[in-house]
């Protein structure tokens, strides 16, 4: 499958800031420059005292690795698979993380029986202990290779224009042991956190439109325009994979944005789906909306925002910029 690559505009300034940057960036600095005092580094280990790699040489070489890939072969006649090569690399990271994720999840599930069901006897303090050095070991790795996936998933879209997507201490109360308090806390913690990385806080902004739509800047510029004003702003679209949900997928991605980009697509079946979804839209009471000339289900949209009083800004196919020449190259 081919498709159209948007102009790789700043391409190289993208570059030149993500190298700019090599003093290790603070979410490299925040995971490998604070280990953990012990970690269990595989299933049956003792936990032990190991360094983690460097910071700077960890955000170099993930980032390297598809650097590598573009400029091999950039100029031969490969150079159309090299977004594919390159996106299966990111993809190995997000799915180790992904399996160490399933991993941490069923570590805690336990860790969350013991914890619910104290015993003050050595032997269950012991197992308490170790199973969360366990937990925290496995979220530690997970977190270092999700930093990992995240600079070299920020690396492919510099290089190949598009965002990289996946295919598919207490006060302890009598009778309480401090292990087991620290165990609260850490599940607690975790919790949270879990919770902000699957529901981004902020001001909802909704954007939506048909799946072929040349200009990009338009609505790039919008979008730089509203995050001024909203500045922790989340981006809310359509969840296509091509035209205007993607060209905000990109603005969202980029490295002086890092706006939280929540893909509303379409996950039922039948005909009236699509304007079911369109009301939940309204129901997350966005604060704005860009919505591009499209089909039906824009027009429906547009008058369902419009209804919920949400301010919208409207974008007409003829407000386009002419189209120009782009490459085809191929991709996912």
């Amino acid at each position: 499958m081919t498709r159209a690559i948007q102009p790789r505009v700043n391409q190289f300034a993208d570059l030149k800031q993500l190298y700019a940057d090599m003093t290790a960036t603070p979410e490299f600095q925040a995971v490998f420059g604070h280990p953990l005092g012990l970690t269990v580094t595989g299933p049956g280990e003792e936990p032990a005292e190991l360094d983690m790699p460097e910071p700077i040489a960890a955000q170099a070489d993930c980032g390297g690795i598809i650097a590598a890939l573009f400029d091999l072969f950039t100029g031969t006649r490969l150079e159309a698979l090299a977004p594919e090569i390159a996106w299966g690399f990111v993809n190995s990271f997000h799915f180790v993380a992904s399996k160490l994720e399933r991993r941490e999840d069923a570590i805690a599930q336990e860790l969350g029986t013991l914890a619910r069901v104290p015993d003050m006897s050595e032997v269950y303090v012991r197992e308490l202990e170790e199973k969360q050095i366990l937990c925290q070991s496995v979220a530690e790795q997970r977190e270092a290779i999700e930093t990992m996936r995240d600079y070299a998933a920020e690396m492919y879209r510099a290089l190949s224009g598009w965002p990289w997507s996946p295919a598919r201490g207490s006060k302890a109360t009598r009778g309480s042991s401090a292990s087991h308090i620290a165990v609260a806390d850490f599940l607690r913690a975790r919790a949270l956190a879990t919770r902000e990385k699957h529901m981004p806080q902020g001001p909802i902004v909704v954007l939506s439109g048909p799946a072929v739509w040349h200009d990009f800047q338009m609505i790039w510029d919008r979008l730089d325009a509203i995050k001024a004003r909203i500045p922790y702003m989340t981006l809310v679209t359509t969840g296509q994979r091509k035209g205007v949900d993607a060209i905000a997928a990109a603005w969202a991605a980029r490295p002086e944005n890092k706006v939280p980009l929540v893909a509303y697509g379409l996950y039922d079946t039948g005909s009236k789906v699509a304007f079911t979804r369109n009301r939940k839209l309204a129901e997350l009471k966005p604060v704005e909306a860009v919505l591009c000339e499209g089909s039906g289900l824009q027009a429906n949209l547009y008058q369902v925002l419009r209804d919920a009083g949400v301010p919208i800004h409207a974008f007409r196919k003829s407000d386009q910029a002419p189209d120009q020449p782009q490459r085809r190259v191929a991709g996912r």
